[in-house]
């Protein structure tokens, strides 16, 4: 199975342009909020038309704007988990999962309601209604009913964004059974880096409304290759730069020069550094950063010092590092200190996003 994508959309000022493909795989669409990944949902399922472009779902066209083809939503086999769950509120369980059985023969639908039920834990659950489930519960009755419409795709948007947080790791497990057992092609919307790590093998990055291809999870917490990439994979410090050379970086906004192992491309605009990889002094003294420490943040298991550098006059530099509680180094406020970095920790960075 595979779904096919590259649309253009205008929303008043905003303009969405995204190409992508999957294959055999749960991608994520992976962006800040108000960059398009719910947009580009609700254009694969017909709920919103693109301006031009085409989508492709297992040699099926759902949307060709040349040849003027847009099947209705009820025709694409799309199912389309919506962050509130869409459940019909007037509706008992057992009624909202026959909604997605409308098309069986009438004799089959009782044994697959039935099939549903068990399969999602919904075993006395039958005659309640939304407004008497759990977050949870509400979930597992959306995702029976879409299932039970034998959808070609599934659309899953933040599925965890309406749970508490105490609900979100048990479901989240119940979801990668669903997922596993489902056994066709997924698009997972996010904006958190860790839920993409857990739920997804591929990422496809949205900033404002454009897609920057599809890579694997691990490189994009490895190796990102923007700004916007490397801020949703967790990075926390970037500086504007001049480049010296090859490997060699003037940060413009932290006031050194760095050393990158990686190669600095003519369109390299930026270099990052994770908060946990800025360390004390290498003996070697390669790659210092003169700090001072402005303030002391205790996390629940680290403590974060956030550091003025000789680059930071214009007030937008203040570096972030980040140690586990058990190696805090005994760093006060006002205290002047330098740090490093190691050069295959230093990320060169083109400006996407910014």
């Amino acid at each position: 199975m595979a779904l096919t994508v590259d649309i253009e959309k205008k929303l008043g000022d905003f303009h969405l342009s995204v190409s992508l493909e999957t294959d055999h795989e749960v991608l994520a669409l992976l962006g800040a909020s108000g960059c398009g990944k719910s947009v580009t949902l609700q254009c694969i399922a017909g709920i919103e038309t693109p301006d031009r472009g085409r989508i492709v779902l297992n040699g099926r066209t759902l949307f060709d704007s040349e040849k003027r083809i847009n099947l209705a939503p009820q025709k694409r086999r799309v199912g389309y988990l919506f962050q509130q769950y869409a459940l019909f509120p007037d509706m008992t369980v057992e009624q909202n999962i026959l909604t997605g059985l409308r098309s069986k023969p009438k004799a089959e639908r009782r044994a697959l309601l039935e099939q549903k039920l068990r399969a999602f834990r919904l075993d006395g659950l039958e005659k309640r209604r939304p407004s008497q489930l759990s977050g949870g519960q509400q979930q597992r009755v959306a995702l029976a009913r879409i299932l039970a419409s034998e959808p070609e795709v599934l659309l899953l948007d933040e599925p965890f964004s309406a749970l508490d947080s105490y609900l979100k790791w048990q479901v989240e497990l119940e979801l990668l059974d669903t997922l596993r057992d489902f056994g066709g092609d997924v698009l997972f919307v996010s904006h958190s880096r860790d839920e993409v790590c857990r739920m997804c093998r591929s990422v496809c990055v949205l900033s404002h409304g454009r897609s920057e291809g599809k890579q694997a999870v691990e490189r994009l917490m490895d190796a990102p290759e923007t700004v916007s990439a490397a801020l949703l994979s967790g990075c926390k410090n970037y500086s504007r730069i001049e480049r010296v050379d090859a490997h060699h970086a003037r940060c413009l906004d932290w006031g050194v020069t760095l050393e990158t192992s990686r190669e600095i491309a003519p369109d390299i605009a930026y270099v990052g550094i994770r908060a946990h990889s800025l360390r004390g002094p290498e003996q070697s003294g390669r790659n210092l950063i003169p700090c001072r420490v402005e303030r002391v943040i205790n996390d629940a298991f680290s403590v974060i010092f956030m550091l003025s550098t000789p680059g930071g006059a214009a007030g937008r530099s203040l570096l972030r590092a980040e140690y586990p509680k058990e190696d805090r180094p005994d760093f006060r406020a006002s205290d002047e200190i330098s740090l490093s970095v190691r050069p295959e920790h230093v990320l060169p960075l083109a400006g996407g996003g910014l």
